[in-house]
């Protein structure tokens, strides 16, 4: 990573291919005047010190067009370099004449086939407060903040009538009302995750989702929770950019921040939950699975013991046949002289009538005794 101190070139680390374009709004009690152009010359000559100037430059592509806006409203070098480091972590910082927030805006990613994930996409925003002006600098087109520009020219709750910092109040109800939304959507993902795993449904890779979830909560925790400080040191603070008139409505943003904070925490302790639960659901499927497994051993052994069985007795019952006719055979085969069935004329035949009939008396028996 090269020292940003000592060069003076501007670089945009973002991946948005937005051109950069600028509306500004300039207005008081009375009235509100808009303009938009592509470069800051071209808004320039309508900026109005007597009034309220919110200036909104959507893309940071052209980086000497952010540099122009920069210098014309003394803003640092350094703070120039944070807005177009779209990696920058969440902060708020306080300088002399100007206050910076760096936040980040969240969206769900586009899905290219409907059984991809749910997944966020981030970009970030910078917003500048000073006396009598508000500078947003967003990485893409987006009409994020469109209700607050209906807002100021229908003179929403006389809007137009207060100060600089109540427009910053308004701006950031509406990126902690984002938060709110993704955060509440993560929190019902999880709960409904949470029952599919307790039905333990035979449905989609519950783990792939959880990881999903994981990814999400990570992403906004990382961009949310160093709020959590650094608002609270700005509402104590004793900047002049913050008027006392305008507390109550920063009060009111640093209670949705707190209960964004608080719906994180539920999904952080939601999700270690489910990974137990989750891990308990796989170890107990492998414990069934590995009994199922040995008993689908023992069976395959037993079928295996009992052909093996079956063919021994088939042998058996063979030999037991043959036994009595092999110790026939073995009399009649000895080499005396004197044994008269030799000399008899129909001995041959008796000998086969013999040994048949005994052959079948044994298979007989067997049958009997259901042996066979």
């Amino acid at each position: 990573m090269k020292n940003n101190l000592l060069s003076e070139k501007l670089i945009y680390t973002g991946e948005s291919q937005t051109p950069t374009h600028l509306h500004l709004c300039t207005y008081n009690l009375n009235e509100m005047q808009e303009s938009s152009g592509t470069n800051f010359h071209e808004v320039s000559n309508s900026l109005n010190n007597e009034r309220i100037n919110w200036l909104q430059v959507h893309g940071l592509k052209d980086t000497e067009t952010i540099r122009e806006i920069c210098e014309h409203f003394e803003i640092d070098f350094l703070v120039l370099q944070d807005i177009l480091n779209a990696d920058h972590p969440t902060k708020i910082e306080e300088h002399d004449k100007y206050i910076v927030l760096i936040l980040k805006l969240f969206h769900p990613a586009k899905k290219e086939n409907e059984n991809d994930l749910d997944e966020l996409e981030q970009q970030q925003v910078c917003i500048i407060l000073g006396a009598n002006y508000v500078l947003t600098f967003l990485e893409r087109e987006t009409n994020f903040f469109d209700d607050v520009s209906i807002a100021l020219r229908n003179d929403v709750l006389k809007i137009r009538s207060r100060q600089s910092d109540y427009l910053l109040s308004v701006l950031l109800n509406s990126v902690i009302g984002n938060y709110t939304s993704m955060v509440s959507d993560i929190d019902d993902a999880l709960e409904d995750l949470e029952e599919e795993l307790l039905r333990i449904s035979d449905g989609d890779d519950i783990g792939i989702q959880i990881q999903s979830l994981r990814r999400q909560y990570m992403l906004m925790k990382k961009s949310i929770f160093p709020l959590k400080e650094q608002y609270i040191r700005l509402l104590r603070g004793d900047s002049t950019l913050m008027h006392k008139a305008n507390r109550a409505f920063f009060n009111d943003v640093n209670d949705h921040l707190q209960f964004v904070l608080q719906t994180i925490e539920i999904c952080r302790e939601t999700l270690s939950s489910l990974v137990d639960l989750y891990i308990s659901n796989v170890a107990q499927n492998i414990d069934i699975c590995r009994e199922t497994l040995s008993s689908l051993m023992d069976l395959y052994i037993s079928n295996n013991d009992l052909r093996m069985n079956d063919i021994m007795k088939r042998l058996t019952i063979v030999s037991t046949i043959f036994i009595p006719l092999t110790f026939l055979v073995g009399v009649w085969g000895m080499n005396f002289k004197m044994m008269p069935e030799l000399d008899w004329r129909y001995g041959y035949c008796f000998a086969w009538a013999l040994m048949i009939i005994i052959g079948i008396m044994v298979y007989a028996f067997f049958r009997k005794k259901k042996w066979y």
